[in-house]
């Protein structure tokens, strides 16, 4: 991986590995990508200033946590959670197994910001 900062130092959204990683849309303020994770792989803890993440589980289970408050949501094939912008989030398969979903991110600016955990 090439440089996995930006300019203010802080890990880059993608910085973290995964098996498999999609755009499938994109327009100002919304993205829908595709995201496949290895065993072993997760989307590490963090948030979204602006949007949301609505996750919408392919293969599964998964589990979505969430901090403030201490949430874990468990996806089978076909189920959805959604994360409002600012609460710190994780995402990974059940017991750290393979998962596939699909994410909604929006509608605002995109960023992304680590939290430690």
């Amino acid at each position: 991986m090439a440089n996995s900062s930006d300019m203010s130092g802080r890990p880059k959204e993608g910085a973290y590995k995964t098996e498999a990683r999609f755009t499938l849309a994109e327009a100002p303020g919304l993205r829908v990508r595709q995201l496949s994770l290895a065993a072993g792989q997760c989307v590490p803890w963090h948030y979204h200033s602006e949007i949301t993440d609505t996750f919408f589980c392919m293969k599964g289970p998964m589990c979505v946590k969430t901090l403030d408050p201490d949430t874990e949501f468990v996806l089978e094939a076909g189920e959805t959670v959604a994360v409002p912008a600012g609460r710190s989030h994780f995402a990974a398969g059940v017991d750290l197994q393979a998962c596939q979903f699909i994410i909604v991110q929006g509608v605002g600016t995109y960023d992304y910001v680590p939290v430690e955990k």
